[in-house]
Order: C-alpha cells, then structure tokens, then sequence
C-alpha cells in the first residue's frame, strides 16, 4: 500500500490507537504530538515493528505556520500524504459564566482551528492521492452540548461543519471528508475521572460500558480504506447509543 497517514495528537489514547491501527493496515505513518515526545517516541517504535516507516514532529496544531513547516517536513520525509486524522485535541471545563476567553480560544484553536490549519497545508497533496482521506474526530457533545464544556462542544460542532464543508469542496477531487463522534471511551484522560461522575455518564450509555479507543480506531481505519469511496460529509457517532 505505502500510502501515508498524518495523525495528530497521536501520542497516546484514541491518537495512539488509531496510529497503530492504520500502521497495521499497512500504512506508514507520521505521529503529530505537542509535548510528550517520550510516549510519541513509544507509538512511533510500536509502529514501525509492524513493518511500516513511522516518524515523529513535534507541532502546536494551533499555529498555522508551524503547520505549515511541519507538513513540508513531513513530505520532504515521507514523500507524500495521502490520509490525514485531526484527532490532536483539548480541554479547559468550566461553566460559561466563568469560563476564562484564554480558555475558550485555546480550546476552540487546537479542537478547530487546528484541524482547519492541517487540512488546509495537507489538501493539495490528498488530492493528488489516489485515495484521498481526511477523518476529523468531533464528539458527542458536538451535537448534544454539555454543561461545563461550552468551549469544546463548540469547538467539536465546528469540526463537523468544516467537515461537511471540505467533503463538498472536495468531493469531486476523489476525497472524502468524514466525522467521527466519539462518546465515552476508556482513555487515559477519562480514567482521571472521578468514579461518581464515570458512573453518571455510564448511565447514559445503553450500551452500559465504555468504548475502546482500539474500536475508534477500527472505525477510522475503514474510513481510510478504499472501501469507504462513496462515504462523505458523514458524521458517525461511536458512542454505545449515548446520542440517541
């Protein structure tokens, strides 16, 4: 295959899984992370055990620029990118009627604007693919809303206007343009979660458990894959049946 997969926020949790599950498939892979260069290091060696190039760059998703030079990097490396996951996100809860404008444009800058600044400097290549992909993880509270989350709700309903907008534009290219919406999935950042409230957000789940980041994963691998051409514009929730 050696087709390439750009992922961000992919030093651990639902970023890592994916990396390695697109490495799986067959993928090379070039792993986005902002800070922890240790546990990118980690995926970065897991993946290339499975016989495919890996790579690292550090890179504030929120800086057009540093995108900008982290994607010509990564073509000068790689020498193409042929599927790109925004997964690269964060979080600053806080009720409205407190919630900080730092707060609020930090979230909305890495969640949105960054998702917006990795497709704009990976586009021309994709569509130069002949399998072009681009999968943006949203959220289930990007189409419920969440008390507490203004920010990142906001942030998560904006990636799936921007995904349903890019689909449009690029649609007649060959690329397609799609959304997850995870729920509660068990990550590292979720088990930080004090047990009254996992056990709230249990109870919204008819499924009765968490998610798995490996099955986020599996979800967007088929997203990447050749059988997923006629999929575009789709925002798919992932979620044990939270938003129904």
């Amino acid at each position: 295959m050696n087709r390439v997969a750009l992922i961000s926020g992919a030093s651990r949790g639902i970023g890592k899984a994916i990396a390695l599950e697109l490495a799986k498939s067959g993928r090379d892979v070039a792993l986005i992370y902002t800070h922890n260069a240790d546990a990118a290091e980690q995926v970065r060696q897991e993946a290339e055990a499975m016989g495919v190039r890996a790579e690292k760059y550090a890179c504030d998703v929120a800086d057009f620029d540093a995108c900008a030079a982290t994607v010509k990097k990564i073509l000068e490396d790689m020498g193409k990118i042929s599927v790109l996951v925004n997964n690269a996100g964060t979080t600053r809860d806080m009720l409205a009627m407190r919630m900080k404008e730092d707060d609020f444009d930090r979230v909305i800058n890495v969640n949105l604007k960054g998702a917006f600044n990795l497709i704009r400097h990976t586009c021309s290549m994709i569509m130069r693919s002949d399998c072009g992909r681009i999968i943006n993880v949203s959220s289930v509270v990007g189409i419920s809303g969440n008390a507490g989350q203004a920010n990142y709700a906001a942030s998560k309903a904006g990636i799936i206007g921007l995904t349903k907008s890019v689909a449009k534009e690029f649609a007649a290219r060959g690329v397609t343009c799609n959304a997850i919406a995870p729920g509660y999935i068990d990550t590292d950042m979720t088990a930080a979660i004090p047990d009254d409230k996992k056990e709230a957000l249990l109870s919204m789940v008819p499924a009765k458990r968490a998610g798995k980041a490996c099955e986020v994963a599996k979800l967007v691998a088929f997203l990447a894959s050749e059988q997923a051409g006629y999929i575009t514009g789709a925002v798919i929730p992932i979620d044990g049946g939270m938003s129904m």
